[in-house]
């Protein structure tokens, strides 16, 4: 009963739900959202299956070696429709299954429809080249008036001077990161998909701990067992910390220290953390706020889109890993990194 209850709920779903036989690659199962959506048949659709799993050797090499985020794996792709080729954005995301020794033997998963999202990534590389040209515009003015500063204040003191580099060093900086974060395309790719590169973690955590300590003096580093070097997109997990210290300098009192920890997780994996003593969350706000656009009535007053949580935890799962905050028991905060990579 338990059986037919399963295939019933599978067969008369919306998304496309699958099983393919790893050793073999034949599909076992396909259901019949499969036909209605996307005109695929068993036969059609394993066709399409041959073409698909040519990387799912690699996949079973990397699990069996003990790479945990092959376990579950996200795709983006455009599928064609069987019938007429029309071109539809899917999202693939399928999950191994073990046997009772933990090797995996089949591979089943879901196929969805991403139209809605497409079209909504449309739509945010339109906001992100609107959001570009407003902050772009006012710091062209800043930009151009603070070199004629410099440029006709060689007789103003060496106080004033000083004063004058630090603004066109910050304005310099904004540029750089509107053009590195904020191009409709970077925008469009954040969450999307993952670069193969690699960094030194301590590396990282030191660069991201100093751009801080420009605004912060109390920011230190605490590491603990890395790797030397970290395969993942170098720009997304800078942009991940940046963000994450960004919002502990906001949110916290001058004399409030902030610690950078990067440490083994003790499930496996490794983690980075921002954390601080200064006012924590409040519970009814932890879970809207990495929602896009969100600002709790804490950030009135404070400079900010809403978009930056958002932002790193697309990042962060798109590296198979999660990016959570907790309170501590008597004060401050932690935004916490966890990445499935062996340390």
């Amino acid at each position: 009963m338990s059986e037919a209850l399963y295939r019933q709920i599978l067969d008369n779903s919306s998304d496309v739900h699958f099983m393919l036989e790893c050793d073999s690659g034949k599909l076992l199962y396909l259901s019949p959202a499969a036909g209605r959506r996307f005109g695929y048949t068993l036969e059609q659709a394993q066709k399409l299956a041959d073409g698909l799993i040519k990387e799912l050797p690699l996949r079973l090499e990397r699990f069996a070696a003990g790479d945990q985020s092959r376990l579950r794996v996200r795709r983006e792709l455009d599928l064609a429709h069987a019938t007429d080729g029309s071109t539809i954005p899917v999202d693939v995301e399928s999950v191994l299954v073990l046997n009772e020794f933990g090797s995996a033997v089949a591979l089943t998963g879901t196929v969805r429809d991403a139209s809605e999202r497409h079209e909504w990534q449309q739509q945010q590389k339109k906001f992100a080249s609107m959001l570009s040209h407003e902050f772009r515009t006012p710091l062209s003015t800043i930009d151009g008036a603070i070199q004629r500063l410099e440029m006709t204040g060689a007789h103003h003191d060496e106080a004033t001077r000083k004063r004058y580099t630090k603004i066109q060093t910050a304005v310099d900086r904004l540029l750089a990161m509107l053009d590195e974060y904020l191009s409709p395309e970077r925008l469009a790719s954040i969450g999307r998909k993952r670069q193969p590169n690699e960094i030194s973690p301590l590396a990282l955590l030191e660069t991201a701990a100093e751009q801080a300590r420009t605004r912060r003096a109390n920011v230190r580093v605490e590491v603990e067992g890395m790797p030397q070097w970290l395969r993942c997109d170098p720009a997304g997990m800078r942009l991940c910390l940046e963000i994450l210290l960004d919002n502990a300098i906001k949110y916290t009192r001058d004399d409030v220290a902030i610690t950078l920890i990067g440490k083994k997780a003790t499930e496996g994996g490794i983690e980075f953390a921002v954390s601080d003593q200064g006012n924590g969350i409040p519970p009814d706000e932890i879970d809207k706020l990495f929602e896009k656009g969100y600002r709790g009535p804490n950030a009135v007053g404070i400079a900010g889109s809403g978009l930056g949580l958002y932002m790193a935890r697309a990042v962060v799962e798109v590296h198979g890993g999660t990016l959570t905050v907790e309170n501590f028991s008597e004060s401050g905060k932690k935004f916490r990194i966890w990445l499935p990579i062996a340390a």
